[in-house]
């Protein structure tokens, strides 16, 4: 059976089976809305089903309860001659994975917005799929600051996570590159910090560029939607917003929160290349009052347990010139600069938890100390999330030699700006997200994964689509399924599954790359397939 993720437990098949067709009747029980309102807006409208309401005990029905005999996000399909199907899940989110399992039972025409074969009757063979995730956190990280992606695209993304049971998502919103979101206590934000004026095109040693101004945002009655979107597919939306390193598109409209006693501040302008900007912001109170004001609004708009305030990569040269921020190290008493980091991350972990959320950052929150109750995304590797695991802290697991997928999928020349670690489909089928160095107690702190999509190299929703697909099938099988050690996975059987799979992501029009190899793309020279001259090798 070609399911993916692969389920727990599947009892079948047989050659009969339960038919769906114009009189396939839907009967929802209490808490199940969320699953009846998509199979009536998603997969009806796809087999031109009107899945009108019915009786419960219809032998031509298809019917969704809740079991509290099952674990929140378990489910239990089961397809039965007489009985018709059913869905049962643990919670409201257990019954909706158990739809997306029915939609891969249906074929790829399921996939589809209007039916292609209208009339067809969709036999589903005897079986009962019992089935549930291993971790809580399934994300994708989406950077929408470096290249902007219109509302339209992210709402497709929610519908492809959903697909492959993913249930978090990380909104990269703001970084050096540009401001994502409307904060209207501080409009210029938006006006300034979301737009650059040109773009360098590949990674950071090309020597080409698009003289053309790029940018966007999300208004708060954008972000309200895309929530909104995401909790009809149980999907959880963490928002990040970077404090005190990757600010220079914050400090260009509001020139105020740099380190003006070292640098013009007010002559700097969203910054137009990649790497790690050295504008940071300054370790003011007036900083803290503005980005106090920031997250009161990012609170207003994304109920999420969890806020993200990014804290990597944050260059402290300003800071070590800066006589503003040695005087507050030495007030503070803090241990250098690493340490008014670490102050800086404590200070919005104490004001997010006084008002009941809980921080998230980048594993460099753990330099000069770990913030009280933060949590970790350990990026740099596995080592800042076994450091915060045993230190008690929670975790979530993304290192970048595993599931950065805007990393190459090949190590041939013919693949598109090559850069960082080689990880092909196997390698991110294989990736494990508890280190083995843990304890059983330690490894309970480790919340689950998400694979991380940074945008530097992806000047458009196909070129995501190209780097994210089909390995996103791969990492949500890892986070989902009850696998074996990496070494013991069977990826053949995999890939197998993956035959069946990549004519449903054709018929989302989902742009992956071609498992025999890259698409013949129209390539500028040095930088789309040939590495450019003079660049660093990769890793």
């Amino acid at each position: 059976m070609e399911l993916i993720p692969a389920p727990r437990a599947v009892d079948g098949p047989t050659r009969c089976g339960v038919e769906l067709d114009e009189d396939t009747t839907l009967w929802a029980g209490p808490g199940t809305g969320t699953t009846e309102r998509w199979l009536r807006s998603t997969l009806g409208p796809a087999l031109g089903l009107p899945l009108t309401p019915g009786p419960k005990d219809g032998a031509n029905s298809l019917r969704l309860c809740l079991d509290d005999e099952l674990e929140p996000e378990a489910y239990k399909l089961s397809a039965v001659v007489g009985r018709g199907l059913e869905i049962r899940g643990g919670g409201p989110a257990g019954v909706f994975w158990g739809a997306q399992t029915l939609r891969q039972l249906l074929g790829a025409d399921a996939f589809r917005r209007a039916p292609v074969r209208p009339g067809l009757v969709h036999g589903i063979a005897h079986r009962i799929i019992e089935d549930a995730p291993r971790f809580g956190w399934r994300g994708l990280m989406l950077d929408v600051a470096r290249h902007f992606m219109p509302k339209d695209g992210v709402l497709r993304y929610l519908d492809l996570m959903a697909a492959h049971k993913l249930n978090v998502f990380h909104f990269h919103l703001t970084d050096d590159q540009g401001w994502r979101l409307e904060i209207e206590r501080y409009p210029r934000l938006t006006e300034i910090g979301s737009w650059r004026a040109r773009t360098r095109y590949g990674h950071r040693a090309s020597p080409l560029w698009e003289e053309k101004p790029h940018g966007g945002f999300y208004t708060q009655d954008d972000i309200r939607e895309i929530v909104a979107y995401a909790a009809e597919r149980h999907i959880t939306v963490v928002p990040e917003i970077d404090v005190p390193g990757h600010s220079q598109a914050a400090i260009a409209a509001y020139p105020e929160l740099g380190n003006g006693d070292v640098v013009d501040t007010g002559s700097l302008s969203v910054w137009d290349d990649w790497g790690v900007s050295k504008n940071v912001l300054a370790p003011t109170d007036a900083t803290l009052r503005f980005y106090e004001g920031v997250f009161e609004e990012v609170l207003e708009l994304f109920p999420s347990t969890f806020v993200h305030i990014g804290g990597d990569e944050c260059a402290k040269d300003q800071w070590r010139k800066s006589p503003a921020a040695q005087a507050r190290i030495s007030e503070l008493g803090l241990a250098g600069e690493d340490g008014l980091q670490s102050w800086f991350v404590r200070h919005f972990d104490t004001w997010l938890t006084a008002r009941g959320r809980r921080l998230i950052g980048w594993d460099e929150i753990l330099e000069g100390g770990l913030a009280d109750g933060a949590a970790v995304s350990s990026w740099r590797g596995y080592a800042g999330g076994v450091t915060a695991a045993r230190s008690g802290h929670d975790v979530v697991m993304c290192p970048e030699q595993q599931v950065y997928l805007d990393h190459r999928q090949d190590a041939g020349a013919d693949e598109p700006v090559p850069i960082g670690y080689v990880r092909t489909l196997e390698d991110v089928y294989r990736f494990e997200p508890v280190p083995p160095q843990l304890t059983e107690e330690q490894a309970r702190h480790v919340l689950g994964a998400q694979a991380n999509v940074w945008t530097e190299v992806m000047e458009d929703p196909g070129r995501v689509d190209y780097q994210t697909f089909p390995r996103l099938a791969a990492f949500a099988e890892a986070v989902w399924s009850d696998l074996p050690a990496p070494a013991d996975r069977d990826f053949a059987d995999f890939e197998r599954r993956m035959t069946a799979h990549y004519p449903r992501l054709d018929a989302l029009g989902v742009a992956y790359r071609p498992p025999a190899g890259p698409l013949p793309w129209q390539r500028r020279p040095g930088v789309l397939g040939r590495p450019i001259e003079g660049a660093p090798p990769n890793v």
